[in-house]
């Protein structure tokens, strides 16, 4: 209960004459804040991840239109970081059922999956070399934990990123059998087991308590910050 519905004759405080309006406003929005992505977010998203992309590979891990349509099939497997409204840096995955990657898991999302394909992790160019990162990841592997259908996390990378994630915890599993154009990448994998710990920094996070449906079984019928 606010104070001016507690005690209704206690009138608001008012800010002092010395303070801007553009300083209150700028109050309005959480300092920091890392919560799931939705459709509106997909072109600040697209921006980030071309930027990041296309200049090192020549090509971005997911166009727009797979963006929207990762954000509209699973949104839940998502996470963004927004410093004053702004992202600043996304992760974006999806269901995958099989033991390796395929050229399918590239598009497609498997609900009945028990293994998070992550599809990337891009940071705005303008916070690079901060450590976001390292932290987004840390933190999206946690709330992996508290999903109890997910048992590991998998990707793919090119070899220069392969010590970037190992740093993450993941490990190698060996080339991936996809390949885009020229490039070539390894496969690298994270087990999901065990409670999520408490959160990396203090930055405030906002998830659904059960954001993701325990899937239907035989009987009742998925640029790095370096």
């Amino acid at each position: 209960m606010s104070l001016v519905g507690a005690q209704p004759f206690i009138k608001p405080m008012q800010p002092p004459p010395s303070v801007s309006p553009g300083i209150q406003r700028r109050h309005t929005l959480p300092a920091s804040e890392v919560r799931p992505l939705n459709t509106q977010d997909a072109i600040s998203v697209f921006e980030i991840e071309r930027e990041a992309f296309i200049s090192v590979s020549g090509d971005c891990p997911l166009h727009l239109d797979e963006v929207r349509h990762f954000l509209t099939l699973c949104p839940e497997l998502s996470m963004g970081w927004f410093e004053e409204g702004r992202l600043v840096a996304f992760i974006i995955g999806s269901l995958w059922d099989q033991d390796r990657l395929t050229t399918e898991a590239l598009t497609l999302h498997k609900p009945r999956g028990s293994t998070v394909h992550i599809h990337v992790l891009a940071v705005h160019r303008t916070f690079r070399q901060q450590g976001k990162g390292p932290i987004l990841m840390w933190r999206y592997l946690q709330y992996l934990r508290c999903l109890p259908s997910v048992r590991r996390a998998v990707l793919m990378c090119e070899d220069f990123l392969v010590p970037f994630y190992r740093k993450s915890g993941f490990k190698v599993q060996g080339r991936c059998a996809i390949t885009v154009a020229n490039l070539t990448f390894t496969e690298m994998w994270y087990p999901i087991s065990g409670h999520a710990y408490m959160r990396r920094n203090s930055e405030a996070i906002r998830f659904p308590q059960h954001p993701l449906p325990l899937p239907l079984t035989k009987t009742d019928e998925h640029a790095a910050d370096v």
